[in-house]
């Protein structure tokens, strides 16, 4: 696919904050038809421009109330053992993200749990027996004033 154009652009940014609205609508707002509003949102999902549609929920009102960010570094380093911590990690399914980073520590992860004691024994049964987690950091989210959104 080509570069992506102003068109394109904006309509990145309209399906970024609303996935819902249907191809007539994001065409209107465009100043295209329904057809090439369609054809532009097939082509940047078949180019991998847009990986999908979700829904974002709010943890606290689905009984998760403590949010998490656990700084982890391996024990034991290797190709073979940074592909097997992260398969086990996102097989976590209070594990919302595995990031993979350069710093202090080799991964971060945001985890979700329904209090305190529900993340220790996450932490305790699941996140320390990860294969080849080492030290660990932890960080409690007290607020959070912007979530990811359009780029």
């Amino acid at each position: 696919m080509s570069a992506p154009d102003a068109t394109d652009r904006a309509l990145l940014r309209l399906v970024a904050e609303d996935a819902t609205r249907s191809a007539a609508d994001l065409g209107r707002a465009l100043g295209l038809s329904q057809p090439a509003a369609w054809r532009r949102l097939r082509r940047l999902e078949d180019s991998g421009a847009i990986r999908g549609r979700r829904l974002d929920l709010d943890a606290q009102a689905a009984g998760f109330g403590v949010t998490v960010f656990l700084g982890v570094k391996l024990a034991a380093k290797g190709r073979a053992s940074l592909e097997d911590f992260e398969r086990a990690a996102a097989a976590i399914p209070e594990v919302q993200t595995v990031e993979h980073v350069l710093g202090l520590y080799d991964y971060r992860l945001r985890v979700v749990a329904r209090d305190i004691p529900d993340f220790e024994r996450l932490l305790r049964r699941r996140i320390m027996t990860l294969p080849g987690a080492g030290a660990v950091e932890a960080n409690v989210l007290l607020s959070e004033e912007r979530r990811p959104g359009p780029l």
